[in-house]
């Protein structure tokens, strides 16, 4: 597992590198590439890591609940996925965690990758059009994906509070429209 050449297709993609998890044993074995970034630590690629060592570069506003995420997975198994932030050593990089577990007790591995999506964190405003984008527009589109999450999650109070924010930001870009 620590062969690091992707087809250029994956390379593409982002893909950084893959795991396989032994989640009675609560080891992981990264290949090259996802030792080499999320570990900090290319020559740990096909050894049995604890998370603390597999995921050794997470930043610190992402660990704890990163951590908690991957537990509960561990116990119910079926599919993961998380997106954080690594440190890498060109600075900070999101990273997408994606794959299956076996639920806790059912023996045998788990299986997933690690893909940059740093690309989609990028600020808008270093973009092309930057200096015509009205960046209250902007959240509003933020705010409508946001809705519709919300709206899946059935929590009541959180679409209330979402609502109330796109209710004042539409009253704002309307005011600035009529006058």
């Amino acid at each position: 597992m620590t062969d690091r050449s992707f087809p250029p297709a994956l390379e593409a993609a982002g893909i950084i590198g893959t795991w396989q998890t032994d989640v009675a044993a609560g080891r992981s074995i990264l290949d090259d590439g996802a030792a080499a970034l999320m570990a900090g630590d290319a020559g740990l690629a096909g050894k049995p890591l604890t998370l603390d060592v597999a995921l050794g570069r997470i930043h610190p506003d992402d660990r704890d609940w990163v951590f908690a995420q991957i537990r509960r997975a561990r116990r119910a198994g079926g599919p993961f996925a998380a997106e954080f932030r690594v440190y890498g050593p060109d600075g900070v990089r999101w990273v997408l965690n994606q794959g299956r577990l076996p639920e806790e007790g059912a023996g045998g591995l788990g299986y997933g990758t690690y893909i940059d999506t740093t690309h989609r964190h990028r600020d808008p405003a270093e973009g092309p059009d930057a200096e015509r984008r009205d960046w209250l527009e902007v959240a509003a589109d933020h705010c409508i994906a946001a809705r519709e999450a919300i709206d899946r999650s059935g929590k009541p109070f959180l679409r209330l509070l979402i609502d109330a924010l796109l209710l004042e930001i539409g009253r704002i870009l309307v005011r600035r429209r009529s006058h």
